[in-house]
């Protein structure tokens, strides 16, 4: 039965090459396609993971749940989504990636509606932990879908654009749980996302391909005649397990910096995601539905963050590390000064969550795309699992960590431990400053 799985999800088998003029009819229109798919993709995975944090306060007053507690359903949906980014990355890189998404997304829906039909506390924290983990087969099947599609010249201006997604996601899951939550109740916050979700894995399953020779296409790198020198013999070659992890993951000093380093960029990343709307609507009196709209703007303003950094990252010939540098200066005087904003000049930290979201989503952005940079695209999604690992053990210490501070020392504490990870990820990220594609 095992056996039998593993063999449907095999990778699509190449399709007999198809002549010159369909070739250059059809790629443009399958890059489109699979783009499309990848984008529509990762948001719909954020709908339903990013609707927890805006309705935690409520869930916690309805059930009784306090900040500890919630806390424990942060950290143990992050911690199961940093390992199955990890090992679903490495069968993401083995698999269809059409179906390997679209079955993802079933999943999520499914634990979605179980999470919202359930008030036991301990259920909770395993349901959430559990949807963390499935939800790791949302990053890899993207990201191998893109690299196959589009070449190492485009990487910067495509994974910008394609990670805008998880802003848009993310920034319609905060409004739309804290929306739904204020008009039919909690339950409603996983309901509507869980069927959004199911029909989302409907579409992703009709959309979605796998690489151009399963279309009867030319690699990408032959259709646009950009070769990494040191791939060009076996660009297309898939890699053992002892060849993912002995050549291109554990002897790779410059994947364990970034790795470490998106670690404490995680910690600054959701730091205002998870607990931005509880912040607000304790310390300077926000109501539900603007406490949920704050991260909206976060996640908005990351979008137009990762589309300008994306593109100058290309611009400065695939430089993402110095990118990520620069972006992290105006995060560090942002996270300084929503400490001392007045408590009625709301829109004041709204302006100051929306700096947040264009800058901390730059680092997050490149660490994908600078471990596709740093290894293979038949590795990327273990290469990118792996680095994500580190940045939801990030999230978890952010999640139990903020929680307990802020329980026991107050916001302001709690500001300052994020103010001391944002800097310690700059510190890191400035060994990355001459990274480059290494096609």
């Amino acid at each position: 039965m095992i056996s039998r799985v593993f063999q449907w999800f095999k990778p699509a088998p190449a399709a007999p090459r198809r002549s010159p003029a369909d070739v250059a009819k059809l790629y443009p229109k399958f890059r489109w396609q699979v783009f499309e798919a990848a984008f529509m993709a990762y948001a719909m995975f954020y709908v339903v993971r990013n609707n927890f944090a805006p309705v935690s306060k409520e869930i916690g007053a309805a059930l009784h749940y306090d900040k500890a507690m919630i806390g424990d359903i942060l950290a143990g949906t992050a911690i199961a989504y940093g390992i199955g980014k990890f090992v679903m990355g490495y069968f993401a890189d083995r698999s269809d990636a059409r179906k390997y998404v679209a079955v993802g997304m079933l999943l999520t829906a499914a634990l979605n509606f179980i999470f919202g039909a359930t008030t036991n506390y301990t259920a909770h924290v395993l349901i959430w932990t559990i949807n963390g983990f499935v939800q790791g087969m949302g990053y890899g099947p993207c990201t191998r879908g893109l690299s196959h599609w589009y070449s190492a010249r485009e990487r910067g201006t495509i994974f910008g654009i394609w990670n805008v997604s998880h802003n848009i996601g993310g920034g319609i899951a905060g409004y739309l749980a804290a929306k739904c939550a204020s008009v039919w109740g909690w339950q409603s916050a996983f309901y509507v996302p869980g069927v959004i979700a199911t029909l989302g894995a409907m579409y992703l399953f009709w959309r979605m391909r796998d690489t151009p020779q399963a279309e009867g296409l030319p690699s990408v790198e032959e259709f646009k005649n950009d070769w990494p020198p040191d791939e060009k013999e076996a660009h297309e070659q898939e890699l053992s397990f002892k060849e993912m992890f002995l050549k291109y993951i554990l002897p790779n000093r410059m994947l364990w910096v970034l790795a470490i380093a998106n670690m404490f960029v995680y910690i600054a990343r959701y730091s205002m995601v998870d607990w931005g709307p509880t912040y607000l609507k304790e310390v300077k009196g926000a109501s539900l539905t603007e406490g949920g709209f704050s991260t909206t703007v976060i996640e908005f303003a990351g979008a137009a963050g990762m589309l300008t950094m994306g593109w100058l990252s290309d611009k400065l010939g695939g430089r993402r590390g110095r990118v990520s540098v620069m972006a992290m200066i105006p995060l560090l005087l942002a996270f300084a000064a929503i400490r001392v904003v007045p408590n009625h000049m709301l829109w004041l930290d709204m302006l100051l969550f929306g700096v947040i979201g264009f800058f901390v989503y730059v680092p997050v952005m490149f660490s994908g795309v600078m471990s596709l940079d740093l290894t293979s695209k038949k590795a990327v999604g273990t290469a990118a699992g792996f680095v994500g690992f580190f940045g939801y053990v990030g999230r978890v210490i952010q999640g139990k960590g903020l929680g307990w501070i802020s329980q026991h020392y107050g916001w302001d504490a709690g500001l300052w431990a994020v103010l001391i990870c944002t800097l310690a990820a700059m510190v890191l990220l400035a060994f990355l400053w001459n990274v480059r594609p290494r096609g």
